[in-house]
């Protein structure tokens, strides 16, 4: 890297260098998906020679800086301000350099897990250094919870606040174990960085795949062979979570068995087996063989949402809100004739319910 080229930049620019800066040569860009850069730096990018890798360039960083983000573009002695989105619209004639400016403070990976060790540090908070992988499970579930409810409501700044709090719970139960030194960090970020590569030989290595099945039975294959290497004696089936909520993991149950041939060839197999699950239902004695057959009926309930390319649980929490949203609208229509629901029949119920469907509630 030539650094006259660094000086001469920022002479044009008339600043000082700034104590923390991250040089780039353009080149690294043109096959980069993620800026390689924390954002709550300066960078300058040197060596920009064409439109397409401006272009390149551009498209990398939008990955990680708004459209309006101001740039400096340096060609010589001249400087020219622009924002992101309008970079790469002209030609050079001559190799320029990219200056941009920081997008301020924590807004990398860096500084977030430094705000979060800084919480367990002894002048942090006593609510934090008390907390423990025990006492934080609670808050993971939950907030994974809310992560799901903003996804199902399609609430994209709900998204992004609960995706923050989510990361908050990975980086603090991190920054726990590193202090008991049994991993940290960057170990959670290697192990699945390792792990993603591994299992995308069709991405990252030059295995050849035919689709989406052909990359699920290959993913299981993958996952069969490292079980095999591991001292335990676990199945296909011993990786899904006990703790999932019962669609969600007889979902997965099913996924992973069918990934190595364990299903019906086709769907008329389990629509049949539906038919068979209901007489079984109508032919149960006692509460218990109720049970056990309502069970079976879910599970393969399941395995139609499944072959149909459904997801089950959100499936049914969609059934649930729609449900909510109508029965409020029963609630209200009552309370609006001054009446109660306990003092309504079930026909006019049905009405205000009827009416919910036609309004499309």
């Amino acid at each position: 890297m030539d650094f006259s080229l660094v000086t001469s930049a920022f002479e044009t620019l008339r600043l000082t260098p700034p104590s923390k800066l991250t040089l780039l040569e353009a080149q690294t860009l043109s096959s980069a998906h993620y800026p390689p850069i924390p954002p709550d730096a300066d960078t300058l990018i040197l060596g920009i020679d064409s439109r397409e890798l401006a272009q390149q360039a551009r498209t990398v960083l939008l990955a990680a800086y708004p459209a309006d983000h101001v740039i400096w573009i340096v060609d010589g002695r001249k400087k020219k301000e622009e924002k992101l989105a309008d970079f790469g619209r002209e030609d050079f004639s001559t190799p320029v350099s990219l200056f941009i400016p920081l997008l301020g403070e924590g807004t990398s990976f860096e500084s977030f897990a430094e705000i979060v060790a800084h919480l367990r540090a002894p002048d942090g908070c006593p609510w934090d250094r008390e907390q423990t992988h025990q006492t934080l499970r609670k808050h993971l579930l939950e907030e994974s919870y809310e992560a799901l409810s903003a996804m199902d409501a399609d609430d994209k700044p709900g998204m992004r606040e609960e995706f923050g709090d989510l990361l908050l719970q990975i980086i603090l139960n991190s920054q726990i174990a590193s202090e008991s030194r049994d991993f940290n960090f960057t170990d959670v970020v290697k192990h699945i960085h390792d792990k993603i590569v591994r299992r995308h030989p069709h991405v990252f290595g030059d295995v050849k795949l035919d689709g989406v099945d052909g990359v699920l039975a290959n993913w299981e294959k993958l996952k069969e062979k490292e079980r095999g290497n591991q001292k335990e004696d676990k199945g296909i089936l011993d990786g899904v979570p006990a703790s999932l909520p019962a669609l969600s993991q007889a979902q997965e149950y099913q996924d992973r068995a069918a990934r190595v041939g364990f299903d019906w060839p086709e769907i008329e197999g389990v629509l049949d087996k539906i038919r068979e699950e209901i007489e079984e239902i109508k032919r149960a004695e006692n509460l218990e063989q109720v049970t056990g057959e309502l069970g079976d009926l879910f599970f393969v309930l399941v395995n139609l949402a499944r072959w149909r390319g459904v997801d089950a649980e959100s499936a049914l929490r969609e059934a649930n809100l729609k449900f909510k949203r109508r029965f409020a609208f029963v609630e209200k229509s009552a309370k609006g004739q001054g009446r109660n629901l306990s003092d309504m029949t079930l026909e006019e119920m049905d009405a205000f319910w009827n009416e919910a469907k036609k309004l499309g509630v």
